[in-house]
């Protein structure tokens, strides 16, 4: 049992083969995955994805990069999607200061306003942070997001990061980097976070782990980083598994948590 918590599988990468890539994910012990869309497109292709297979769920939220073009209406309609039966997050969102494509400023704006969603809705949030450590914590200390709590998406960050984020009630999600082999962050941050707060997922079609880097990720593959953290601690793949498993159905309020 393996869970997924984060997949862009309405990505155009999959469009020649997507059933295909999903029926290997699920041949690999992949039972649930979460889908995230980002902005319009992406979050009617999720719902979609998330109406047709039923182990699948949804995440809707404005992305920082698209920042700039969220509008007051995109917020409007992002609130009236919670309502739908397989939308279990809200997210991504956060800052990306990678990309120079939206203002800082606007970015932590867009991102204030789905926080403050969140809390109205009492929904978790999915944080993307690209280079701007500080700045998220800050903003989630102000918002009070620890009320809702959430994950911290393909976490890069130090341990002093994760420790903040950690008590502020947000759950560690770690991908394909943690089996790269230079990559020494990571692998410090798998074995220091507590086992009943630690996510795996792929961020499908992105962030392929080891050996498949450099081509396009599958959520399949979110086994490959099941199994390097489970070496990393010293414990079984199947405990992990249903440890990640558990705390992503708990976290994400799914039945039969475990």
């Amino acid at each position: 049992m393996l869970f997924d918590s984060h997949a862009h599988l309405n990505d155009e990468q999959y469009a020649e083969d997507r059933e295909e890539v999903i029926q290997r994910a699920q041949e690999q012990g992949v039972t649930r995955i979460l889908n995230v869309g980002f902005n319009r497109k992406t979050i009617e292709e999720t719902l979609k994805l998330a109406e047709t297979y039923d182990f699948i769920y949804a995440a809707v939220g404005w992305h920082p990069v698209d920042a700039i073009h969220c509008t007051v209406e995109d917020l409007d309609w992002i609130e009236s999607l919670t309502d739908h039966p397989k939308v279990v997050a809200l997210g991504e969102m956060g800052l990306d200061y990678h990309w120079d494509q939206s203002p800082k400023g606007v970015q932590e704006s867009v991102f204030r306003q789905q926080i403050r969603l969140a809390r109205e809705l009492d929904m978790p949030i999915i944080i993307h942070n690209r280079e701007a450590d500080d700045d998220v914590v800050r903003i989630l200390r102000e918002e009070k997001a620890e009320e809702v709590g959430g994950v911290m998406h393909c976490f890069s960050g130090s341990w002093e990061i994760a420790s903040q984020c950690l008590d502020m009630n947000f759950h560690i999600g770690l991908g394909g980097p943690v089996t790269f082999k230079n990559a020494k962050l990571p692998k410090e941050i798998a074995v220091q976070v507590p086992l009943d707060r630690l996510l795996v997922e792929t961020d499908a079609p992105y962030l392929a782990p080891h050996p498949h880097r450099g081509k396009r990720n599958e959520s399949g593959h979110v086994r490959l980083v099941a199994e390097k953290i489970a070496e990393l601690r010293q414990m079984s793949l199947q405990e992990l598994a249903r440890q990640t498993f558990a705390n992503a159905n708990r976290l994400f309020r799914i039945e039969d948590a475990g």
